[in-house]
């Protein structure tokens, strides 16, 4: 027997359960459909299980998209102060931790339980630990077969978030969704993620695991002011997590190592006021000490600072502000936290998030070519297209 709703969306993470719960509101039977035990599993997860989910800087000019005009429908009309006005609205605590990113004072369980209990309030049904076996158009009408049985409606909003973090049960079949339905996908890769080095590079810097320090990491005409952390195997830390979205391999990557700072006019003080000390020790009064004495045992000349000469400190301190980092690649979709690229929102109204060749057809989140910064602005992207595709069924 087919049980027919007037909406079904596929995936109960940020954005599923956004549009659900929008489309309940205005009346619509809706059913969110999630493959995985539990809804919300990576809400849970983010911030550390506190979850950053949302930003008060959001702008459109804080996402990556092929059509960089396209997020901006839903961001204007589902804002930062929207999503806040729920999470006050339902008692839950928060704080803003850096740069206009808020969190939550206890758990990232309370979104999830907001989330959901706004969804009982307008009898949205949820099948969770249930898989679509396959997807039917038909007069008008989607039909799924699933492991609960079979649905039907004459809305369907894939919500199926990208391939980032595969142990939480993320796949690809939003993407295969959209090209059953004739939907471009554009090339999608990992982003948020750490970057990886090899050969002498990582030779170079992998006994300095653990190190971490303030630095601007710019590529491509993009920058980010931000800590970054040596791994064993590379990279992280926000700064590094930031412009790996902007980063592909062979591109060039510079890292200013004293952001802030005037290196040059840093180097003439210490010359003038320490000139009997190595280069090496008045670096680690700027530098970790261990990276500061690497710096000099494999890029600098240690010597006596009162021996360097106005071109040597010119030079020395133009290696410090551009300093190449040559990575070799990503950790790749275990540890990303986003997916770049996805469903071309050339084939999607940016007003309501509607297929334009498949009527009833919506994608939204991560599944489409939109991918914010770290901080908060993911989560936005989710509660906003979620809110449109949910305000248009």
């Amino acid at each position: 027997m087919t049980q027919a709703f007037d909406v079904l969306v596929i995936g109960g993470g940020a954005a599923g359960l956004m549009c659900a719960l929008t489309a309940g509101q205005r009346g619509k039977s809706v059913l969110l459909i999630e493959h995985a035990n539990r809804v919300g599993k990576k809400i849970l997860m983010s911030g550390g299980g506190r979850c950053n989910f949302t930003n008060t800087g959001t702008t459109p000019q804080n996402f990556l998209s092929a059509n960089p005009h396209f997020c901006k429908s839903a961001l204007a009309r589902y804002t930062p102060l929207d999503f806040i006005e729920l999470v006050e609205r339902h008692g839950i605590a928060y704080h803003e931790k850096e740069l206009g990113q808020l969190f939550c004072d206890v758990s990232s369980k309370l979104i999830v339980k907001m989330l959901l209990d706004e969804c009982a309030a307008v009898d949205v049904r949820v099948e969770t630990s249930c898989s679509v076996e396959r997807v039917i158009y038909q007069e008008a009408s989607f039909v799924l077969n699933t492991t609960r049985g079979r649905f039907a409606a004459p809305s369907l909003v894939v919500a199926c978030g990208g391939l980032s973090i595969p142990s939480m049960g993320a796949s690809g079949f939003g993407y295969e969704l959209a090209r059953q339905f004739g939907h471009t996908v554009l090339p999608v890769r990992a982003g948020l993620v750490p970057l990886t080095l090899s050969g002498k590079h990582q030779e170079r810097l992998q006994d300095l695991s653990g190190v971490s320090l303030p630095i601007e990491a710019s590529c491509n005409g993009q920058s980010f002011r931000n800590f970054m952390l040596i791994t064993h195997r590379g990279v992280s830390g926000p700064s590094i997590l930031q412009i790996s979205s902007y980063w592909q391999p062979g591109d060039d990557l510079r890292l200013d190592l004293l952001p802030g700072e005037d290196a040059f006019a840093m180097l003439r003080t210490f010359q003038a006021e320490r000139p009997a000390a190595e280069l090496k020790s008045v670096l680690a009064d700027a530098l970790p000490k261990r990276f500061a004495q690497r710096l000099c045992e494999l890029w600098f000349d240690n010597k006596q600072m009162r021996q360097y000469n106005e071109r040597e400190l010119r030079d020395i301190a133009t290696q410090l502000q551009h300093w190449p980092l040559v990575a070799s690649g990503t950790e790749g979709y275990r540890t990303a936290e986003v997916t770049l690229g996805g469903v071309d929102t050339d084939e999607l109204s940016s007003s309501t998030m509607e297929s334009n060749r498949v009527p009833g057809l919506y994608f939204i989140g991560e599944v489409v070519d939109v991918t914010g910064w770290l901080g908060g602005y993911n989560f936005q992207w989710a509660w906003a297209s979620g809110h449109a595709a949910g305000r248009a069924l």
